[in-house]
């Protein structure tokens, strides 16, 4: 029920997913007066989906701890509550971002070893694609957390990318070795020193993410989400000039006749929809956020990641990885009663 063209998007969406992942079952958690006209139109969803009815829906602009206390029976609880008791294997939702991380960090916990949660997302570069993390999950952090980080998306880069060993960058404000806050600092000392599995670059600037400088660039929530929204703003404002450009005159705007095929292309490659669904990483659970704007084709795509971390064993990447980098544990001392 979450998004701003829910349901219909969301169902729209599924019959989109279901084409690529014919072997895909759905439990469609909301209001089913809303969501049973909706299937009858879609009956390859019918065919593949269980409505669960759920009256109450959170709202997006409801407050996180106002959602928690007040929203065990919603939508967004429900689907997330068949997650934790295995009655399905990930969630996708396109509902409040604040809401979907408290409500899961309550009912799902944390892996072990793992002390916050980060939002994960795959964006365009000059050679591919990058992933980006935290987006706005922890506005502060310390180098434990980073370190986390670090692990976290180095399985995402290989569950969702398919990279076999993602080279890992930690942002800063340069590359020299002495530049940064302590906590930066600190986690570039431990990565450089060496963790099993992570393949470590280095510092890396703003520039660099755009460059595909490395497949997986950490940070904390503060300077992600101002770098997302930044990229975000600069595609919309190329954009524009573009547009702006192709209609200044008529030879402009017969140039665009012989430039729309290229211009096509770049705009698929550039489509925001293309990139949606972030991974709440660190979580008992595969929780994945569609944007609320997002049409069918973005959902689809979301749907789409929760399915390759679910298939690609993700939860088991990240347990493998902590158990390494906690070392073997103490055995339990004998006592005498």
């Amino acid at each position: 029920m979450g998004g701003d063209q829910a349901p219909d998007m969301v169902l729209r969406g599924a019959e989109i997913a279901l084409v690529r992942f014919p072997q895909v079952r759905f439990l469609l958690y909301g209001d089913e007066q809303r969501i049973n006209p909706l299937l009858e139109k879609l009956p390859r969803v019918k065919a593949a989906s269980t409505v669960m009815h759920a009256e109450d829906a959170i709202t997006g602009d409801a407050k996180p701890a106002a959602a928690l206390r007040g929203g065990r029976r919603s939508s967004m609880r429900l689907a997330i509550d068949a997650v934790a008791d295995g009655k399905a294997d990930c969630i996708v939702s396109a509902g409040n971002t604040g809401a979907l991380m408290v409500m899961a960090k309550m009912v799902l916990k944390m892996l072990p070893g793992i002390d916050r949660p980060a939002i994960a997302q795959f964006l365009p570069t000059m050679r591919g694609e990058t992933v980006l993390l935290d987006l706005g999950a922890n506005i502060d952090c310390d180098a434990e957390n980073l370190v986390q980080f670090a692990l976290m998306g180095d399985a995402f880069a290989r569950a969702v990318l398919g990279l076999v060993k993602p080279t890992v960058g930690l942002l800063n404000v340069g590359s020299e070795e002495m530049k940064g806050n302590d906590a930066v600092r600190e986690a570039a000392v431990r990565l450089k020193a060496g963790i099993p599995g992570i393949t470590y670059h280095g510092f890396v600037e703003g520039n660099d993410i755009a460059a595909g400088t490395v497949d997986v660039i950490v940070t904390d929530g503060f300077s992600g989400n101002i770098a997302l929204k930044a990229m975000e703003g600069v595609v919309k404002l190329f954009s524009s000039f573009t547009r702006s450009a192709f209609k200044s005159s008529l030879l402009a705007q017969i140039g665009y006749l012989f430039a729309r095929p290229a211009l096509n292309k770049m705009r698929d490659r550039l489509d925001p929809r293309r990139y949606n669904g972030a991974m709440l990483l660190g979580l008992n659970g595969i929780v994945v956020k569609s944007h609320g704007g997002s049409d069918a084709v973005g959902f689809a795509n979301a749907i789409g990641v929760a399915v390759d971390l679910q298939v690609n064993g993700f939860l088991d990447q990240i347990r493998e990885e902590l158990a390494v980098l906690r070392g073997p544990e103490a055995p339990p001392q004998s006592a005498t009663v």
